[in-house]
């Protein structure tokens, strides 16, 4: 079992990822695919005179503030746009792909939280009207029924909360809740960076491979988005999953580069 998680950073080659994925269905991999639209969402909440907010928390992560507005958004990207352009390629390659967000058939479910704490200009805040909240429960029996049937699926936010609200969960946590869930033996998380780096603006100087009991000594190194993904993969490996890669997402043959060893490996 494998879960491949592709980013929605610009620049990230779509083709190139749903050629890898074709390629595995039809070697008879078992898989499920997530997918992010970031660029995208960024892009129309600024067209729509509603330009993106992102906050730090206390700790230290940025994440997108999403009030109710911004849901909508991103909704419409990462739901009606993004995920079913990734269906109709991959039904296009032979791939029966069945396209879903984590609130349909609550295949995804977490808590909102109530409030967000960040940092903004020094000075700590407390953000309300937030709808945000983490993935705590994968429903197995949904997708193992499309699993078992043939089916692909091609999964992303938004989750859905206790309390039947729809709620923004970051993408790279949910893969690694969806593998551990899975006991997968092998999460991707694909990006438009060639993985981990210890400095963000030479991309030589990629960390190549991290033994799961050192990752957490690497969370500092991590900048903006790759933060969620060093967190994704720390608690996907604790739960079981064997090996965790941070590959490079605009590379001809991304999927396949990456469990070749090309990226960030983390076992």
């Amino acid at each position: 079992m494998m879960v491949i998680k592709v980013g929605g950073g610009k620049g990230i080659s779509i083709e190139a990822v749903c050629q890898d994925v074709a390629d595995l269905v039809k070697r008879g991999e078992r898989l499920i695919f997530v997918h992010g639209g970031s660029h995208e969402t960024n892009e129309l909440s600024t067209a729509l005179g509603k330009p993106p907010r992102f906050v730090t928390s206390v700790s230290g992560v940025e994440s997108r503030y999403t009030d109710r507005e911004t849901l909508e958004i991103f909704n419409m990207v990462y739901v009606g746009k993004m995920n079913k352009r990734y269906v109709e390629r991959l039904q296009q390659l032979g791939v029966n792909a069945v396209g879903l967000c984590g609130a349909d058939g609550r295949s995804m479910v977490g808590e909102r939280k109530a409030a967000i704490k960040v940092v903004e200009n020094g000075k700590r805040k407390v953000l309300r009207n937030d709808f945000t909240g983490r993935v705590e429960q994968i429903n197995t029996e949904l997708l193992n029924l499309l699993l078992d049937h043939g089916y692909t699926p091609v999964l992303c936010p938004p989750a859905i909360s206790y309390e039947n609200e729809i709620i923004n969960v970051d993408g790279d946590r949910m893969a690694g809740a969806l593998a551990a869930a899975f006991e997968a033996e092998t999460l991707v998380i694909l990006s438009n960076v060639p993985g981990l780096l210890q400095d963000v603006d030479d991309p030589d100087s990629l960390v190549a491979s991290i033994d799961k009991t050192r990752l957490s000594s690497f969370f500092d190194m991590a900048q903006g988005r790759m933060k969620k993904k060093v967190m994704g993969a720390s608690e996907a490996l604790h739960q079981g999953v064997g090996t965790v890669i941070l590959g490079d997402a605009r590379l001809d043959h991304p999927i396949q580069l990456a469990l070749e060893g090309r990226g960030t490996v983390i076992r």
